[in-house]
């Protein structure tokens, strides 16, 4: 039930009451879940309500849930292409701005059948999401060692959403950069700039021989008041993706959808390669992929041209 709310995109009060429900059951003897659901007794333990005991209730018949049935939200297309996804670039822990530690990040990305998942929390400009300083960022990647140690053959390779500064600079230090697996960049601030200026910034940072995928280009968001795209030539953008073998994003957030189809569509027309990425921030949202896997296919991506349909040895190789 939490993993889909949170791939609907529900209030985490909400998916919190459902995770601290499974933890409360968890610890119970054997036998004391079905007792409590023959007995009506499930709402006497701590953290159980009476929508959560009737999931619980449901589960232990073996029915579905008529709770969860309000949060399904079905995909038409790119089934194909989502079944050919090996991997994800871009996702978040609760190290920056993300709900979940890394390791249930990296266990949920397993159970989706990924062989891998890059770990890209926030770099330090971004201090509303809690951004990474160097030493932190350091700290992690000794982090990630350990879980990779225990989830072999699952990889998690180490990563950075890192802001694109104002001149198209990176936002940490280039030896750090070097030492990562896949570098996510993206604009954060100052979304209004000319065209002009926001066309060079975001140029020299699809030229940064450390970035990897240039990240939700535009910006937007189409949910609630919305946020306009950022403005700048799309196509100078996307042929200094193609020169310097940097992956435009597909970002299957449904807040995002971004880029829209219009400049998926030029992108693809320009060689772009891609990477279609979930921007999780939750265990649940690493499914979004589906979403993204959706628009490409409607513009007219093929699999060939999307990076994280390889295994890691070859993503890191390519």
């Amino acid at each position: 039930m939490a993993f889909q709310l949170e791939r609907a995109g529900e209030p985490t009060y909400r998916v919190r009451a459902f995770r601290k429900a499974a933890e409360v059951l968890a610890a119970l003897p054997d036998g004391e879940v079905e007792r409590r659901v023959a007995a009506g007794t499930l709402t006497d333990l701590p953290g159980i309500g009476k929508a959560t005991a009737g999931v619980i209730a449901d589960a232990v018949a073996g029915r579905e849930p008529s709770y969860l049935s309000r949060f399904r939200e079905p995909v038409v297309g790119g089934q194909e292409l989502r079944a050919l996804l090996k991997g994800d670039c871009h996702t978040h822990s609760d190290w920056s701005d993300g709900g979940s530690p890394i390791r249930e990040m990296a266990e949920t990305a397993r159970g989706l059948g990924h062989s891998w998942m890059a770990l890209t929390d926030h770099s330090p400009r971004l201090t509303v999401a809690n951004g990474l300083s160097a030493d932190r960022l350091l700290k992690q990647l000794d982090v990630v060692a350990e879980l990779n140690a225990e989830l072999a053959p699952f990889r998690i390779l180490t990563g950075i959403e890192v802001d694109i500064l104002d001149d198209g600079a990176l936002d940490q230090r280039p030896e750090l950069l070097e030492r990562l697996d896949v570098v996510v960049a993206s604009v954060h601030s100052k979304l209004r700039m000319a065209a002009p200026e926001m066309t060079r910034r975001m140029v020299a940072a699809a030229a940064n021989p450390h970035v990897d995928v240039l990240g939700h280009c535009t910006g937007r968001l189409v949910v609630g008041k919305g946020r306009p795209e950022s403005t700048f030539d799309a196509e100078a953008v996307f042929s200094a993706c193609v020169e310097h073998g940097t992956a435009v994003e597909i970002n299957s957030r449904p807040e995002r959808r971004d880029p829209p189809g219009r400049l998926l569509r030029l992108a693809v027309e320009l060689g772009c390669s891609f990477a279609i990425d979930s921007d999780a921030h939750a265990p649940g949202q690493l499914d979004w992929l589906s979403f993204g896997c959706e628009r490409a296919e409607e513009c007219g991506v093929t699999p060939d041209r999307v990076i994280n349909t390889l295994e890691a040895s070859d993503f890191l190789s390519r």
